[in-house]
């Protein structure tokens, strides 16, 4: 059988670390979708598929993407900080690209939110993507290769379970597992 019908399970909060990469890879489909509208309003013009396409991208960068980088800023990172001068230096880098991202997004954020102002300006608007796009995957490939499997040898199930906890909180759920 092929593992395209039967795909596993997205993790939950239960597995803490599993959903934050998890998170990577829609943050990184949603810079494709970026990347695939700005042909397509080239193409197209900004039609509703356009805006739909932007309107996604707007609401996730707005809530989920937010609620990441408070998972890492007030849980994970704080944990890992600590257990060494070298892990703490990496995360110290990973806030300042926190920054940086937050920057990126404060210029894409507006033109999202009011789609004509893309169609106004298309350059501009693939030049602030490519920016924002190249800051998101550069910050993933070293948060997924230097960081999330260190976390994972180092947390024990009590951090485990306390970061899934408070992952859950944060958006206003309960988990079953308290």
């Amino acid at each position: 059988m092929s593992e395209e019908l039967f795909p596993s399970a997205a993790p939950d909060f239960t597995d803490p670390l599993g959903l934050l990469r998890a998170c990577h890879q829609r943050i990184l489909r949603h810079c494709e979708t970026l990347e695939k509208a700005i042909a397509h309003v080239k193409e197209n013009g900004l039609d509703a598929e356009a805006r739909k396409a932007f309107g996604q991208v707007y609401r996730y960068f707005s809530t989920a993407a937010q609620h990441h980088h408070q998972d890492e800023e007030q849980d994970l990172f704080p944990i890992l900080s600590r257990q060494s001068l070298k892990l703490a230096d990496l995360v110290h880098g990973l806030k300042g690209e926190h920054k940086a991202m937050a920057a990126h997004w404060d210029a894409l954020q507006p033109l999202l939110e009011k789609p004509d102002r893309i169609a106004e300006d298309q350059e501009r608007f693939a030049t602030i993507v490519e920016g924002f796009n190249a800051a998101y995957r550069n910050h993933i490939e070293q948060e997924e290769s230097e960081l999330l499997d260190r976390a994972q040898h180092i947390l024990s199930s009590a951090q485990l379970r306390d970061l899934g906890n408070n992952m859950a909180e944060r958006r206003g759920l309960r988990p079953n597992y308290l």
